[in-house]
């Protein structure tokens, strides 16, 4: 008799993104010539990381990493990250520590980060986990970190991207892979075509012990709001499905997210005069999609931090070219200031 359906699904997950790893690995190696190496010498198994919390999502990863990374000659390890956001969160994350060693997993750490304030608490979070995530795998030379992010999770992050109004890339959520510094595609999220559902009756069958965080519940944080008011609500008034309709709406938006930002990566040169200035007319010419993209990347590279750059700042940028009346520079984050000179735009340090 074969695993319950909820384990058969956290498995299969898993294994179709240990298997895209292991190609884009091969393809790394056909690109490096491999490093000499002794007559008896054999380089270790690649290292694939499971972020974890102990919660339900997260355990349930773990479980089907600890399965199916050997069956591919993977070695599979954890990471559990204490934020020291409540009392005793220090022996609990080394609580999930003793489950991931029981699991099989090696190496197995807990990594303890100060959470600051920029941004909100969640952002903050946020931050101090990735940064602490990045330097695991670093440190243990992991090829890849799974993520246990689910398609309700997902969901939640499509309607807190549709509530802040910033464009299509907020509406594409959480990108199924995505990067760390120097590693494009570290991070790896095998669970968003699965629910939240379908990750605990797997711990449950399994009898896994999961820890439910108490900030999820707290109506405190916008994303627990969200869940146990908003997205009910919305199922309420428009039937089941929502959150599925949620999660295809990511995959559309991203799609079309990432046709627009190749666009305008392949127009920015041509709006550039022989100085590499823009040019006020030919940017007016571009699909005000593509020529926003194009304002956005100009305003980073000046020095614009840009997760403080919004889409109210474009705007302004975008007046100075589409409704040109003489008005003066615009102040945007990080002491950047664009400004129209003769025909040209212009985007510099204040």
């Amino acid at each position: 008799m074969g695993p319950h359906p909820a384990v058969a699904a956290i498995r299969l997950a898993v294994r179709r993104v240990l298997h895209d790893i292991l190609n884009d690995l091969h393809a790394s190696d056909d690109q490096h010539a491999p490093a000499e190496q002794g007559p008896h010498e054999r380089p270790p198994s690649p290292l694939v990381l499971v972020a974890c919390s102990g919660g339900a999502d997260s355990m349930a990863l773990a479980s089907a990493l600890a399965f199916e990374a050997p069956k591919l000659g993977l070695r599979a390890g954890g990471v559990t990250v204490d934020h020291g956001l409540q009392p005793g969160s220090d022996l609990r994350a080394e609580e999930v520590v003793l489950r991931l060693r029981e699991l099989g997993l090696d190496p197995v750490e807990s990594t303890a980060v100060t959470v600051g304030r920029e941004g909100g608490p969640e952002a903050a979070a946020r931050d101090a986990r990735y940064a602490a995530l990045d330097a695991a795998a670093e440190r243990h030379g992991a090829i890849a970190v799974l993520l246990g992010h689910t398609r309700d999770d997902q969901a939640e992050t499509v309607l807190l991207g549709l509530a802040r109004g910033s464009g299509i890339r907020s509406l594409s959520g959480m990108a199924a892979v995505s990067g760390g510094p120097g590693a494009a595609r570290r991070y790896r999220r095998p669970f968003l075509g699965l629910d939240r559902q379908t990750a605990r009756k797997a711990c449950m069958v399994q009898s896994l012990p999961v820890w439910d965080d108490p900030h999820n519940t707290d109506p405190a944080y916008t994303r627990s709001r969200l869940r146990h008011e908003g997205l009910p609500a919305l199922e309420k008034a428009l039937g089941k499905g929502v959150v599925e309709a949620l999660a295809r709406t990511a995959q559309l938006s991203r799609d079309d997210a990432d046709a627009l930002d190749t666009w305008a990566r392949q127009a920015e040169a041509s709006v550039r005069d022989a100085a590499g200035l823009l040019e006020c007319a030919k940017l007016y010419a571009l699909p005000p999609a593509v020529r926003r993209r194009i304002l956005r990347q100009a305003a980073i590279e000046a020095g614009a931090p840009a997760g403080s750059l919004f889409a109210r700042h474009i705007e302004e940028v975008d007046r100075l070219i589409t409704g040109w009346r003489g008005q003066g520079a615009i102040n945007l984050p990080g002491k950047v200031v664009a400004q129209r000179q003769g025909g040209r735009l212009v985007i510099r340090q204040g």
